[in-house]
């Protein structure tokens, strides 16, 4: 997952109409619409590797150490046996360039056989792999390089993505080349794997990779589908969108887009992603249809998947206000559902995230259909939550026709000025 701590933009004071009541009848999905579910390499996998996350881990700046975090790197095959029992069509995951290459030059068979596995436990359940190069983690050694200031960083990645691409071309993968770019950067940033003067030339860096991955991509495997994922910032979109997808956007068969939270004259609470309190924030479902919306006006014909999209818990606790898991993936389908119908084109959701893991330095903001307490429950149980029965009849069903979303628009929406103020769904 993840949404930046640091970019929330403020939104004009534009002359607004009252928002009027959510009404049903979006269209049901067809067939072809990919159902996924989302995880990721460091966040989930445990035994983690020399890295520049396992170092911001141990350093006693982050609130939980990793420990084995949910241990995904020896539990795969029981948390993709839960992923296909839900009916899912796509299982992203991560792979981890510091666990297949330790030290420059060398590379790990046994970790290289485990995504094998991994990709072969997928494929087998009949789903496709979305695969991940790069979620916000580089090899100790790349760091102790410079990491991202380092001009070198962009031929050892692609080094490391030569080694990895064409094992898996052939496979029906969906690709992810980096995460949530801008939000990689401002995690830098946080922990100092740049200073506020680089980060332009990380983003530049950055940028090269996604473009020379995409080439190498096709090269390997002519019929992939190649994406980065952007985090949708209420209100920021096109400072956001400038720092990267703008400068790649001929490099993207689809772009990947991960909404988790709104802003509106009556719901400021986005405020709290300033500090990482992302289960303060009040969801507003309505906002996936703006940032749908937004895309398929700026790119036409380019299709467009949620990558992804959740909700958070504070340690796993129930919401204060009642809002459930269940009724926020209900909400955003619904308003998703209703950006399809008006012409958005969607080809794919995919649910943050399968279980719980580490969110960047804590554990307390719980993700997972399936939770788990990484701290103090030994065994790593998971536990369903009310929305993996949900979720399951969704893909098989949708919505019903009658359905009237629990949580009400936001009162003059800020995700996409003017337009989801002024004319709103």
């Amino acid at each position: 997952m993840r949404t930046p701590s640091t970019l929330l933009g403020a939104g004009a004071l534009l002359l607004c109409f009252v928002t009027p009541p959510a009404t049903s009848g979006a269209e049901p999905l067809p067939d072809e619409f990919l159902w996924g579910v989302a995880t990721s390499g460091f966040q989930s996998e445990g035994s983690s590797p020399d890295s520049n996350w396992a170092r911001y881990a141990a350093s006693g700046r982050t609130d939980d150490a990793i420990g084995d975090s949910v241990d995904f790197r020896h539990r795969y095959r029981e948390d993709i046996a839960r992923a296909a029992d839900l009916g899912v069509d796509v299982f992203r995951f991560g792979i981890e360039w510091a666990r297949v290459q330790p030290s420059p030059g060398s590379w790990d068979d046994t970790e290289l056989r485990y995504y094998d596995d991994v990709v072969r436990e997928i494929t087998g359940r009949g789903m496709t792999p979305m695969i991940t190069l790069d979620h916000w983690v580089y090899p100790g050694w790349v760091a102790d390089k410079g990491g991202w200031t380092n001009q070198a960083t962009v031929d050892h990645w692609l080094a490391y993505a030569r080694r990895v691409v064409p094992r898996y071309s052939g496979s029906g993968a969906l690709w992810i080349t980096i995460n949530e770019p801008t939000v990689y950067l401002q995690k830098e940033l946080t922990f100092g794997g740049v200073t506020a003067a680089q980060g332009p030339r990380m983003l530049d860096r950055l940028v090269e990779v996604h473009r020379r991955a995409y080439d190498l991509i096709h090269e390997y495997d002519p019929d992939a589908r190649v994406s980065s994922n952007l985090s949708y910032i209420p209100a920021a979109t096109d400072a956001v969108d400038a720092m990267f997808v703008d400068r790649v956007r001929e490099k993207l068969d689809f772009l990947g887009v991960d909404y988790y939270y709104g802003l509106a004259l009556d719901n400021v609470t986005a405020v709290n992603a300033i500090t990482d309190d992302f289960y303060r924030i009040d969801p507003q479902p309505d906002g996936i249809y703006s940032a749908l919306m937004r895309y398929t006006r700026k790119f036409p014909g380019l299709p467009l998947y949620v990558v992804e999209n959740g909700m958070p818990t504070d340690n796993g606790q129930p919401r204060p206000d009642g809002y459930t898991r269940s009724d926020h993936l209900r909400d955003h389908i619904y308003w998703m559902e209703r950006a399809r119908q008006d012409g958005a084109p969607v080809i794919g959701y995919n649910y943050w995230s399968i279980t719980d893991n580490y969110e960047w330095g804590t554990y307390r903001p719980r993700f997972g259909l399936y939770t788990v307490d990484a701290l103090t429950d030994p065994t790593l149980t998971r536990r369903p939550t009310d929305a993996v029965a949900t979720y399951r009849d969704i893909i098989v069903a949708g919505l019903p026709d009658s359905y009237v979303p629990a949580r009400k628009p936001g009162f003059c929406s800020l995700v996409d000025l003017p337009t989801s103020c002024i004319d709103p769904p």
